[in-house]
């Protein structure tokens, strides 16, 4: 038996999510189909590549190495192996909370000037499919670390505190950011925008749910399962019967980002780019003002 190009994926799966049962969910599979495939990777390259305990999951050296090495082939194979895109189409991936105003401006711009279609995608992902070349072009939210890839800032936009109406909280208008570390707070892995690191190491707040894409994010908090953090826009494009939301007027701004490849990415990205910065006032090779969408 050789290697297989589902054991590869299984492996960069699980070293992304450190964690079988959620690495063994992003790729389809069960959680012992996910480990006997690992298992066989190993034996095949005769390395050592995970570190197991009971909590959780590490690269040992090799693993790191040959991490490393697929990240960036492993993308391109499949964007090889994939059927041709027809070059009159653009697509556009998003995470969650697509922006409106300025994003259908560009949008319609765009279109006019370039004769694209433009194609919006969502993907549960926290590149949002351009780094499996699902999508050319994504708009993101946070902080944006990945291989190969380069990361435009539009502007950075307001955070709110999102509490269930059942919550002690609902009745307030505002909250400090400090005051947050006092509830517990649910977190969207995948896509969301705030990280345990956005507080101080000393006085951070507990982790009640962990959630893998927005619609689960805001069903716990509407739950009262704990507070949630976002940006402003989502109290004016998100309204939910059981979600009251509540101003943070010291709390760190949230970058909107356009993320896109270094090399060998569509013809027109930069076209986009500079529309998308044109229409927003965005310095080039500078982030924007502090603000959100109109």
């Amino acid at each position: 038996m050789s290697i297989e190009l589902h054991h590869l994926r299984g492996f960069l799966a699980l070293a992304d999510e450190k964690h079988f049962t959620r690495a063994a969910k992003r790729m389809n599979v069960s959680q012992p189909t996910l480990s006997r495939n690992i298992r066989r990777l190993e034996e095949l390259v005769g390395r050592r590549l995970l570190e197991r305990t009971t909590r959780q999951v590490a690269l040992t050296p090799a693993g790191e190495e040959l991490y490393d090495q697929l990240r960036v082939i492993i993308p391109r194979l499949e964007a090889a192996l994939r059927p041709e895109v027809h070059e009159d189409v653009f697509r556009v991936g998003f995470a969650w909370g697509f922006p409106t105003g300025w994003t259908q401006e560009v949008i319609a711009s765009f279109e006019a000037e370039t004769g694209m279609s433009v194609r919006v995608h969502r993907h549960d992902a926290k590149l949002a499919g351009v780094d499996r070349g699902d999508a050319d072009l994504a708009i993101l939210r946070g902080r944006v670390s990945a291989a190969n890839m380069r990361s435009v800032t539009l502007l950075r936009e307001r955070r709110i505190v999102a509490v269930s109406t059942r919550s002690e909280l609902a009745g307030r208008e505002e909250i400090r950011w400090q005051e947050i570390a006092d509830h517990r707070l649910v977190l969207n892995e995948v896509s969301g925008t705030t990280d345990l690191a956005d507080w101080p190491s000393d006085r951070r707040p507990s982790v009640s749910v962990v959630c893998r894409n927005f619609d689960e994010w805001l069903e716990a908090v509407a739950s009262n399962k704990g507070v949630g953090v976002v940006p402003e826009f989502v109290g004016r494009q998100h309204i939910h019967p059981f979600v009251s939301f509540l101003s943070v007027p010291d709390a760190p701004s949230v970058p909107l980002n356009l993320v896109y490849p270094q090399r060998g990415g569509h013809p027109l990205i930069r076209r986009f780019v500079t529309m998308a910065q044109a229409a927003l006032g965005t310095p080039p090779g500078g982030p924007g003002p502090t603000g959100y969408e109109d």
